[in-house]
């Protein structure tokens, strides 16, 4: 049985690690209230974005701007992957990336090569720990997240796309959905079929003529590489709120499980003393017995 000392500096140890977990949960709260209100006020937007370019691209040929355009031949893979800078969020930095190196095994298997875009120290290391090439990688970016970060990322996979070096790309993010649920989403950003596909789904929707000016060619020309920015920036604002929720829920958890511990240490070492002065009574009764007799 542990001594009293022990225990006591394990209860004492505890407890700091309670208050430490405490506050990195409080932490957590107020930085979640400022993602989710960015990914909320973007949301709407991406989503007419989206609109918008499938009312477009209904209207012309595939052929009409290159990134419209799939590569016959598919030798090479991107994928953008979006993860946090740092840990202690539970599972939520583990499911990304085993998501993504899913998706690129199974394009490896395909005889494709891939290649990596990251964004997150945590999703860089383990790429690179994978021994999948890294074309780009941004770390310690995720606290301070703007518009111009998602262009330069979606710069790279345009040029990429257009140039034949890359002839699929893909983007693996977590997707905030609530507080509790925030799960891993695979998208294809080039060849842009998405949108079309979405437009032709949802025919059943009455749908508007609208008169362009200048012509639709010229509005792709410069709505396409915005398109591929935006759904970049919305992955990078969706696992931003997703992260400080998942480290809020692991901090609530390590909380509980601190207090838990501390009752049960708690319990041992009241235990021990009652074990201790029992022991001592036994000790002085036995002493008494034996000068008396």
């Amino acid at each position: 049985m542990p001594s009293l000392k022990d225990v006591k500096m394990k209860i004492v140890g505890v407890g700091k690690t309670k208050q430490i977990t405490k506050a990195m949960n409080m932490v957590a709260s107020a930085k979640l209230r400022g993602a989710q209100a960015r990914i909320e006020r973007f949301r709407p937007y991406a989503g007419k974005y989206r609109q918008v370019l499938a009312e477009l691209a209904r209207k012309v040929e595939g052929t009409a701007h290159p990134l419209l355009a799939e590569h016959e031949e598919k030798k090479n893979c991107a994928i953008v992957l979006v993860t946090s800078d740092r840990g202690l969020c539970g599972s939520f930095n583990g499911n990304i990336i085993t998501t993504a190196l899913k998706l690129a095994a199974e394009k490896t298997t395909a005889g494709m090569k891939v290649s990596f875009a990251c964004m997150g120290r945590k999703g860089r290391d383990a790429v690179r720990k994978a021994g999948y090439d890294i074309m780009v990688a941004y770390g310690d970016r995720m606290g301070s997240l703007d518009f111009s970060l998602a262009s330069s990322i979606a710069q790279e996979v345009i040029h990429g796309y257009e140039t034949f070096a890359f002839d699929e790309v893909w983007m693996v993010y977590g997707e905030f959905v609530s507080m509790g649920h925030q799960p891993p989403r695979t998208l294809s950003l080039l060849p842009l079929a998405a949108p079309e596909a979405e437009a032709e789904e949802g025919q059943e929707e009455a749908h508007c003529e609208y008169v362009y000016e200048p012509q639709e060619e010229a509005l792709l020309a410069e709505l396409l590489p915005r398109y591929v920015k935006v759904q970049v920036y919305r992955g990078m604002l969706d696992t931003s709120a997703s992260e400080h929720a998942a480290r809020m829920a692991a901090m609530d958890n390590a909380t509980r499980n601190c207090n838990e511990m501390i009752n049960t240490l708690t319990l041992l070492y009241n235990k021990t003393r009652q074990a201790s002065i029992t022991s001592e009574l036994i000790d002085i009764v036995g002493g008494a017995e034996a000068l008396n007799g």
